[in-house]
């Protein structure tokens, strides 16, 4: 009877990065609190300036960029008419 080998792949253990806290700062940046104790600004003016989707183009407005929402770890605006993946806000890459 052969034994069984088990080999640990440390990969197939991920942390489901999360926000958990989010601050609106100024023109179009917030302030983002990460649960692996990460933190930082991200900027969303150059993808607000290159947007070419008219659904988004009006978030170029601070009035309606100010409106988003905490959502499952996530930022939300308008029920996900705009939302980007958290692995990229933690890298402050949008």
């Amino acid at each position: 009877m052969k034994g069984i080998n088990i080999t640990y792949d440390p990969f197939l253990e991920t942390e489901v990065i999360e926000i958990i806290h989010a601050e609106y700062v100024d023109g179009f940046r917030i302030h983002l609190w990460f649960n692996d104790g990460k933190e930082h600004v991200v900027d969303f003016t150059p993808f607000l300036e290159k947007a070419r989707n008219s659904a988004l183009k009006k978030y170029r407005a601070v009035r309606e960029f100010n409106k988003f929402k905490l959502v499952y770890g996530n930022l939300d605006w308008n029920d996900y008419e705009m939302c980007f993946p958290v692995a990229d806000l933690h890298e402050g890459k949008i």
